[in-house]
C-alpha cells in the first residue's frame, strides 16, 4: 500500500494561552512544537497497514521550514519519505491547505490518506473532508478502528457518535481521519531516530494562498471560571457540615 500522512506543526501547550499583540495569532515564544496526538495516530496506524500489507509512508506538511523537525520525527516512528510544503510562515485557512496538500495527493498514486481528526492548535475539522472532495474520493471521519481487507480493496472504519457504533465501508483509495486513541503510538528507535536524522527532505516552496470569503477577525482566549475553596468548619465543628455536603452529592445511604 502506498499510504500519505498529513501533519501539522502546532504549539505544545501546557499552560495558560496567550496571544499575540495583534490578536490575531497564538504567542508561541515559550512554546515547543510537535504535531496533534491525533496525527501521531495517524502515522502509526500508516506504519502499522504497510508493516501488514508492504509499500511505503509518506508524510506532507504545509508549513515554515522549522516544521522539518515534525517531519522528521515522523520518520523516526516509521514513515518511509517526507515532504515539505514550506512555507514563509503565514497561517492558511482549510481552502488553502486542501488546495495544497491536493497537489501531493492527486498524483501520488496513494491508495490511502491519513490525517488527525482536527489539528490541536485550530481545531478546524476542515482539512480532510475538503481534499476528499477535490479527489473526487469517499472519506470518512472521527475514525477510531481501521481494518483494511485482505485485498487491499476497501476499507472498514469505525467510529462512535452520540453514544452510537458506526461502521463504514470504504473503496479505496479513501481519505480517514483518525482520533486518539485508535491506537498505542511507538516510541522511536534509537536506528529510527538515526535514520530520520539522515534522510533527505523534499522541499516545495508554496506561496501564502488566502481563502476566499473567509478572514480572521480575531481570537479569543475563554474566560476561566474562577475557583474557590469553602470552608466547612474546624475540628469536630465541620463534622455537620461535612455530612450535609455528602448527602446533597448522594453518596450517603
Amino acid at each position: 500500500m502506498e499510504i500519505l500522512v498529513c501533519v501539522k506543526r502546532v504549539p505544545t501547550v501546557g499552560g495558560t494561552i496567550m496571544l499575540a499583540g495583534d490578536g490575531l495569532s497564538v504567542d508561541t515564544r515559550m512554546s515547543g512544537f510537535t504535531i496533534s496526538p491525533h496525527e501521531e495516530c495517524a502515522v502509526e496506524e500508516a506504519v502499522r497497514l504497510c508493516e501488514r500489507f508492504g509499500g511505503s509512508v509518506t508524510v506532507v506538511s504545509l508549513g515554515p521550514a522549522p516544521a522539518e523537525e515534525q517531519l522528521r520525527a515522523c520518520l523516526a516512528l516509521g514513515a518511509s519519505s517526507a515532504l515539505l510544503l514550506e512555507t514563509s510562515g503565514e497561517e492558511f485557512g482549510p481552502v488553502a491547505t486542501a488546495a495544497a496538500l491536493y497537489s501531493v495527493a492527486a498524483d501520488g498514486g496513494f491508495d490511502l490518506i491519513l490525517l488527525g481528526n482536527e489539528a490541536s492548535d485550530t481545531g478546524g475539522y476542515q482539512v480532510g473532508i475538503r481534499l476528499a472532495h477535490l479527489l473526487g474520493w469517499p472519506v470518512a471521519t472521527g475514525i477510531k478502528a481501521l481494518a483494511v481487507a485482505a485485498s487491499a480493496a476497501s476499507a472498514e472504519a469505525r467510529r462512535e457518535y452520540r453514544g452510537v457504533a458506526e461502521t463504514y465501508t470504504l473503496p479505496l483509495p479513501c481519505v480517514v481521519t483518525v482520533k486518539e486513541g485508535i491506537n498505542l503510538p511507538r516510541y522511536p528507535s534509537l536506528p529510527g531516530r538515526l535514520r530520520a536524522k539522515r534522510a533527505v527532505i523534499t522541499r516545495v516552496p508554496v506561496p501564502f494562498v488566502p481563502d476566499d470569503g473567509l478572514r480572521m477577525t480575531r481570537l479569543r482566549v475563554p474566560a476561566v471560571s474562577g475557583r474557590e475553596a469553602v470552608v466547612l468548619g474546624h475540628g469536630i465543628d465541620a463534622v455537620p457540615a461535612l455530612v450535609s455536603v455528602l448527602a446533597d452529592l448522594g453518596v450517603l445511604s
